[in-house]
């Protein structure tokens, strides 16, 4: 199934359980995550915007120095207090009063977060696009990309709703849920740093703080695998490889879409040992043939899930492709888009996945226990 022919730009960015930030133009164009609907929306969407500190940056996973790993928790640590307090995404203050029973996700990353923790017992609903792992897909669907039924997230009892930010959540339903007393956590991702920020937050507030912490070790301590071994490999290549990673392609009008600068995509390829081709601007995700044509890469990644799966041999059919580096040499190379896009507990099997399809000979150390 390739849903490029069939479905618009602004649909297939929908896919990969991510949002953009730019605003919707037929340059940037708006995604919805949990679609995955097309092949558009991998891990741009999280690309500009702040998020709060956290304590472990990009820059620290990709250099040489040892990343400091916190042991795990032998001993039974108190029940945590509550009520609990936390500055959400969007800065808000948000307060809950007691440990939540029923938590209500509106996105697939947060869906995929509260399932790591243990915590997906508690989960009542999600939105259409959680889909993983399979326990979710059963749960009732509350919401669609900007939209939310505010009826049935009352009617599900929710002591406790996550959300997405920047639009991904429509910020009227927020307000109404705040006002009817129901917590809501406002979640958004820019960054590497900003994705384990996030999953210590949400286990803070669902009284899984050790469970995060273990987790976010784990997946910084896998990470600084694979960016050392990438390091490694860039080294002896004497170089960076150029990597075109495609979020997607619409056939006919040969509109191409690319990471934006400074996006969330483009750090994951960054990370990877790689020199990301990027868009050359913050807000958009589309790029002229004639600038891809002339950063030439070397190595171009497809970014393909079950709506979104261009294959090599698509790719160097395409008018005017057949004079880049990496179509003259035949490396065309397919990702799991999902994992290396959706800002959640896979991201650092994503990042090893797509480490591997940009250095093919590549041998990283296997994973800690844990990740």
């Amino acid at each position: 199934m390739r849903p490029t022919d069939e479905a618009p730009p602004s649909t297939r960015l929908e896919a990969r359980g991510l949002r953009f930030v730019a605003t919707p133009t037929r340059s940037a164009p708006r995604g919805r995550l949990s679609a995955l609907i097309a092949a558009l929306v991998l891990i741009l969407a999280a690309c500009s915007g702040t998020a709060a500190p956290s304590t472990t940056s990009s820059a620290a996973l990709a250099s040489a120095a040892p990343v400091a790993t916190a042991a795990p928790t032998t001993s039974p640590s108190a029940p945590p207090a509550y009520p609990v307090s936390l500055t959400d995404d969007e800065g808000t203050a948000v307060t809950i009063p007691t440990a939540p029973q029923k938590i209500v996700s509106l996105t697939p990353a947060t869906t995929e977060i509260l399932f790591a923790l243990d915590a997906g017992d508690r989960v009542v609903a999600t939105d259409d696009g959680s889909d993983f792992p399979a326990e979710a897909v059963a749960l009732p669907d509350v919401a669609t990309f900007s939209s939310v039924d505010t009826e049935k997230v009352v009617a599900a009892g929710a002591d406790l709703v996550i959300a997405g930010g920047l639009g991904f959540t429509p910020s009227d339903a927020i307000t109404k849920l705040r006002s009817l007393g129901i917590p809501v956590l406002v979640i958004y991702a820019p960054s590497v740093d900003g994705v384990l920020k996030d999953i210590d937050m949400i286990g803070t507030a669902v009284g899984a703080s050790d469970k995060a912490t273990e987790l976010t070790d784990a997946m910084r301590a896998d990470m600084k695998l694979t960016t050392d071994a990438a390091a490694a490999e860039a080294t002896k290549a004497g170089s960076k490889e150029r990597v075109y990673y495609e979020i997607g392609y619409t056939d006919g009008t040969g509109e191409i879409f690319a990471p934006a600068d400074k996006s969330f995509l483009a750090e994951m390829v960054t990370l990877a040992g790689a020199d990301a081709i990027t868009t050359g601007d913050p807000n958009s995700y589309q790029i002229p043939l004639e600038k891809l044509i002339e950063r030439d890469p070397q190595t171009i990644i497809l970014g393909v899930n079950p709506f979104y799966s261009p294959t090599p041999t698509d790719v160097a059919a395409r008018p005017g492709w057949k004079v880049m580096t990496a179509v003259k040499d035949n490396k065309i190379r397919a990702v799991n888009d999902i994992e290396i896009t959706r800002p959640g507990p896979r991201l650092a099997a994503g990042l090893r996945a797509l480490t591997s399809a940009i250095w093919p000979d590549i041998s990283i150390p296997p994973a800690p226990s844990g990740g």
